[in-house]
């Protein structure tokens, strides 16, 4: 790790052209499997749309314009515990009254790409039809292994650890008290923050309170609790398949998609489809070159593999960390298309509950999909709390 990074340091990497060529011909040159016929989804990844998606990505998108893009925003790069953070940091434009530090937490298969549509309308509400007073500022880093955050060298962090370091990494941005929202892996941590840090964190928002994790005695949880725990166990044995593989074995399956951009591409766009709102559509919810700048962030920083190894520390986190209930105000934000969706018997049960919504459109990447509705959903949960952050 450089020497230079003991402060936050301005980042915008600069893809060397030889790799572009490199990651072209690698597409060019996929060995495709067979299909049985008419077999679409139904197996997995659609083998005629992923050739149509490889092929635009070899010959069509524009990965230079994609990079260019993302340097507009205020990015940069910090050391902490011993690792490499990127982060975006973009603060609060014309506030109107107490701005909110907001640490924002990302998931798999993504990185801060989740929440790039969504930074300007936290940072600006009144340049985007929302309350100035509303406006936040912005940190959202990625998780060590994912993105531009340097990958361990040792055994993967889990969602505990990565919170610590969050704490960290507001303090070095000179900020006491803050909010903390996210999804997937990023609830996980939203959470944790809430948990180990309640006396720094004002509120947690998350759109997701994780699969379920309960062991103590069913006949103690109310009825739709139980259906929960059930739709839970179903959803993993239909669609679960990824995750076992990333929590025991990660470095067999990083081995192909490290190697292969096609491969790559179908396993996180499988994802993409089944998890978004988008009716079996993937690109009803993201545009080709929108799959695409997540997909070659993935292939240039060579990441899949520690990302996938995150699901192999966080499966050792000791069950009674799972039953700790969070204190600090809590919300919800339960999107029609995401997976799994808790009630709120076991919202309740496990958080001190200050709201829950039911947003009519939007999946398990909701600041992607529907950035609009989750930054309203964001600047009305967390309106009460601003003048504890600051006063």
């Amino acid at each position: 790790m450089p020497d230079d990074l003991t402060s936050p340091q301005p980042f915008s990497p600069r893809t060397a052209p030889a790799a572009i060529e490199d990651l072209r011909a690698r597409l060019r040159g996929t060995r495709w499997p067979d299909a049985p016929e008419d077999a679409g989804w139904s197996l997995g990844t659609d083998l005629d749309y992923l050739r149509e998606l490889v092929a635009y990505w070899a010959d069509g998108f524009d990965w230079p314009a994609q990079e260019a893009a993302l340097a507009r925003l205020p990015r940069y790069r910090a050391a902490l515990g011993g690792l490499g953070i990127h982060f975006v940091h973009a603060r609060a434009v014309a506030p109107a009254g107490p701005v909110l530090p907001l640490i924002l937490s990302h998931g798999w298969p993504d990185s801060f790409w989740r929440y790039t549509k969504v930074i300007p309308l936290l940072t600006d509400p009144g340049a985007h039809g929302g309350d100035p007073a509303d406006a936040f500022d912005v940190v959202v880093p990625d998780m060590p292994g994912y993105g531009y955050s340097d990958r361990p060298a040792g055994p993967p962090l889990d969602t505990i650890a990565v919170a610590g370091l969050w704490a960290e990494l507001m303090t070095l941005l000179g900020y006491e008290r803050f909010g903390a929202a996210g999804g997937d892996m990023g609830s996980h941590v939203s959470r944790y923050l809430g948990l180990d840090h309640p006396e720094r964190v004002v509120a947690v928002h998350r759109t997701d309170a994780g699969l379920p994790l309960f062991t103590g005695d069913p006949a103690d949880l109310a009825p739709e609790e139980r259906a929960w725990l059930a739709s839970g166990a179903a959803w993993g044995a239909d669609e679960g398949a990824y995750a076992a593989v990333q929590r025991t074995k990660p470095q067999t399956a990083a081995v192909g998609l490290n190697d292969s951009p096609a491969g790559l591409a179908a396993w996180i766009v499988e994802k993409l489809r089944a998890w978004s709102d988008c009716d079996g559509d993937v690109e009803r919810s993201f545009t080709k070159d929108e799959i695409l700048t997540n997909l070659t962030i993935y292939w240039l920083t060579g990441t899949i593999g520690s990302s996938m190894r995150m699901y192999r520390a966080n499966a050792a986190i000791p069950p009674a960390q799972h039953a700790r209930r969070v204190e600090v105000p809590s919300g919800f934000s339960l999107f029609r298309g995401d997976v799994v969706r808790p009630p709120r018997a076991w919202l309740e049960r496990t958080t001190n509950l200050a709201r829950v919504t039911e947003p009519e459109r939007g999946g398990h990447f909701a600041p992607f999909e529907e950035p609009e509705l989750y930054a309203r959903e964001l600047r009305e949960f967390f309106r009460p709390y601003r003048k504890s952050a600051t006063g």
